[in-house]
């Protein structure tokens, strides 16, 4: 059995609204957290981070790899401009496999040193830069799943598969390879059902997506309910759909059976949150991707309070960066903003809360895997972050919760080392 511990300060949230901190040693054993000790047993390796901030690691339950490579630009586009004059051409160029390995190549890099342990992740609809995705992020060490993009319509013609038939057949395909490899349902690294969102997915393909999820037992993720303009659009493309969400679960493809991540959810009206929550859908809240391309502002409060499974996404690259924290930073700061100016029957996120939904929140999609995620409690994964707030200056001293916030707020700080599955990846 590998065993080691670890010193430090460590904060967690049992409950949105608790903010835990323990100075002391955790245990981890076989990539699970142990038992937390003021004392080390005999015998036990030590990493020693006495003094600095020790969090789980954080859960990006939405953002798009082959668009890291443009991330940052074009912030002043809506979302369906957005798409056209970049998303699409950029993800075209991972037809080829040299620049597939180059591109996915910096973003897992990147995300490894980042503060992300865990992700849902969109690729691109082609299955062997797909693969060559899933590969790279095993070798480095963190946890996913990946989606091969389903696209038919509403794209260029040079960016979607040729036919419904086709675009079955190559996720098919994917998804044989995936077992094959041992990835279908082993390892940190999983397939998962991925149309872009229904306008560009015909009501065929997402037929023939919904018997692949559940043939394959495999869960899924796509968009919902992000900008009024494609609520309408759904709307005209779907004839007889009360909501949305209705796209999706006439084809197997909302929750349920088929455990469903949607991004987004700003504006879900009631129907649709009650199909959520009854379907245990979960929502991925993305605060900066929704500042950047004029979405609006999700009520992420309500959903955290009321009992919907929600937790945190970069988007990139609608959203400008993969860290986490400044995702938390955002998501109270945009919370703010919907009480003054949107809806004062529900306060703002607390940056507690923020910490929750980047930890507990997104981790509980883990769950429905059998994987206890988002707390240092025996049994869960051994995911944490060791944060570095050293150059973060002051005059006087700060609580472990006033230094949380300040290293989420001022962007300054570092990560000493960072842990995924019990495994020291620096």
């Amino acid at each position: 059995m590998e065993r080691f511990a670890v010193k430090g300060i460590f904060v967690d949230t049992p409950a949105p609204s608790t903010l835990r901190v323990r100075d002391g040693y955790m245990l981890c054993e076989d990539g699970r957290c142990g038992a937390f000790t003021e004392s080390v047993p005999a015998g036990v390796p030590v990493y020693d981070h006495s003094g600095q901030i020790i969090t789980p690691g954080l859960v990006d339950l939405h953002l798009h790899a082959p668009q890291y490579s443009y991330c940052g630009t074009a912030m002043d586009l809506e979302l369906l401009d957005w798409l056209q004059q970049y998303t699409y051409p950029e993800e075209a160029h991972y037809a080829d496999a040299d620049y597939a390995r180059a591109g996915y190549g910096y973003f897992v890099r990147d995300l490894q040193h980042s503060a992300t342990t865990r992700a849902c992740i969109f690729g691109t609809l082609h299955t062997d830069a797909t693969l060559e995705l899933m590969h790279q992020l095993q070798a480095a060490g963190l946890s996913a799943f990946v989606g091969k993009l389903g696209m038919d319509r509403n794209s260029p013609d040079f960016y979607r598969e040729p036919s419904p038939a086709a675009g079955l057949a190559e996720t098919r395909r994917w998804l044989d390879t995936c077992a094959e490899e041992q990835m279908l349902h082993d390892g940190p690294v999983r397939p998962m059902i991925t149309p872009r969102f229904t306008p560009s997915a015909s009501d065929e393909y997402m037929k023939g997506l919904g018997e692949l999820a559940a043939e394959y037992k495999v869960p899924a993720q796509s968009h919902l309910s992000e900008n009024p303009s494609e609520i309408a659009w759904v709307a005209e493309l779907c004839p007889g759909t009360k909501y949305y969400g209705e796209s999706y679960s006439r084809y197997g493809l909302f929750g349920g059976d088929v455990p469903t991540v949607m991004a987004h959810c700003i504006y879900s009206g009631e129907e649709e949150c009650a199909a959520m929550k009854a379907n245990r859908v979960m929502i991925a809240h993305c605060p900066t991707s929704n500042e950047n391309v004029i979405a609006g502002i999700a009520p992420a409060a309500k959903y955290l309070r009321g009992g919907w499974r929600i937790g945190l996404g970069s988007d990139v690259a609608g959203g400008h960066t993969l860290d986490l924290f400044a995702v938390m930073a955002a998501a109270v700061q945009v919370s703010k903003l919907r009480w003054r100016y949107v809806d004062q029957s529900e306060a703002p996120l607390t940056m507690t809360e923020a910490l929750y939904l980047a930890t507990v929140g997104g981790g509980a999609f883990w769950q429905d895997f059998g994987e206890q995620v988002g707390l240092f409690e025996p049994g869960y994964a051994f995911d944490a972050l060791v944060l570095d707030d050293r150059a973060l200056h002051n005059l006087r001293s700060f609580t472990p919760a006033e230094r949380l916030e300040r290293y989420a707020y001022l962007g300054k700080g570092a990560l000493s080392a960072k842990f995924a599955q019990g495994k020291k990846l620096f």
